[in-house]
Order: structure tokens, then sequence, then C-alpha cells
């Protein structure tokens, strides 16, 4: 009896120590964090094909914009624990949004699934822009800055390729890390016992 009590915890621990820690990961990726603060960045997407840069006009998309243009500012929100964003158009406030069909539209409420891109950090060191719900559909833009619909997109092609710039005369919103240095060990203190 005594051996059958013993085995039991062992065979528990055993099935702990199995658990793969990229299924949970993974579906914290794919989860909404309402939990954590939103981290929020401002910057500009350059698309390689067509040598300007993503805008946002209200419901209409385009790669036209040159450096600084008031509506190829972005404003890129976190939406969880992956890389998940949300991009808004300071200027409008409209949303980047693929719709069923795989086309680039704005939308005021980005609250939707298709408003939610995946970024992907390529080996050429280019962001790819992926929808979360439609997945393998990209943001592409065509030469002369027309939007691609999303089917016809692919990872590897130069359309899909982005490069994220301040705005002109923008300076990094985030405060950078501050080091500190230690110069000396200090001892601890320790109370002494009234006798």
């Amino acid at each position: 009896f005594s051996l059958l009590l013993f085995s039991i915890p062992s065979q528990m621990f055993a099935a702990e120590e199995n658990v793969d820690f990229r299924i949970h990961v993974e579906n914290q990726t794919r989860a909404r964090d309402d939990v954590s603060r939103k981290q929020l960045r401002l910057y500009q997407l350059y698309s390689r094909t067509s040598g300007k840069h993503i805008q946002v006009l209200g419901r209409r998309i385009s790669a036209k914009g040159e450096d600084g243009d008031k509506y190829a500012q972005l404003l890129v929100e976190t939406d969880t624990f992956g890389s998940q964003v949300r991009i808004k158009g300071k200027e409008t406030d409209f949303y980047l949004c693929m719709n069923r069909k795989g086309k680039l539209v704005g939308k005021p409420d980005g609250t939707s699934k298709e408003c939610v891109f995946i970024e992907k950090v390529l080996e050429n060191n280019y962001t790819a822009l992926m929808s979360a719900k439609y997945s393998g559909w990209y943001v592409g833009f065509t030469k002369k800055g027309r939007p691609r619909k999303g089917p016809k997109t692919r990872e590897n092609q130069q359309d899909v390729h982005f490069m994220k710039r301040y705005p002109k005369g923008q300076v990094e919103i985030q405060k950078p890390f501050k080091y500190t240095t230690v110069t000396k060990r200090t001892k601890r203190i320790r109370p002494t016992n009234p006798s």
C-alpha cells in the first residue's frame, strides 16, 4: 500500500515536467491582452516598393506620403502579449484594417480583429504586417502606392516590406533605459540588541 502511495505523486510531478511552455505562449499571443498597459508608439511606415510612407486618409489607404506628412504619422498600439498591433492614423483617427476581400480600408473603430496585424521582422530587417484574422494576407502596396489585396501578397514579396521611421524632426517619444552603476558594495547594518 505504501508503494502505491509514493508512486502517485511521482507520476504527478512527471506529468508537470512535460508541460510545453511554447503552447502557453502561443495561446497568450492569440488572446487579446486587456490587462497589460498598452505600448503606444508614433512612427511612419516606409514602403519598399513605392518609396513613400503609408497614409491613412480616412477610409482610404495609400503609400504615397512624403516624409513628415501629417497623414503618414501612425500611432501603433500593441494589442497582445505577442507582436500584434493596431495602427491608427494620428491625423484622421481612423484605423488601418483589412476587410474580408483583402482590401485595405480605414475604419473609425479599431476593435475588430480585421484591424489587428502581426508584426514580423524579416531577415532583411524590413517589417511585414500580416492580418491577424486572415492568416497569410499581408499589408502591401504597388510601385504607384496603391494598396494590394491581401490574397495576392506573400511574405517574400517586396510589396509587403516596410521600414519604421520616426517622422521628420521627431525625436524618440520613449525615454531611453538608464543604467545605474554600482561603485562599491555596501555593508548591511545589523540592528544592535539592547541588553
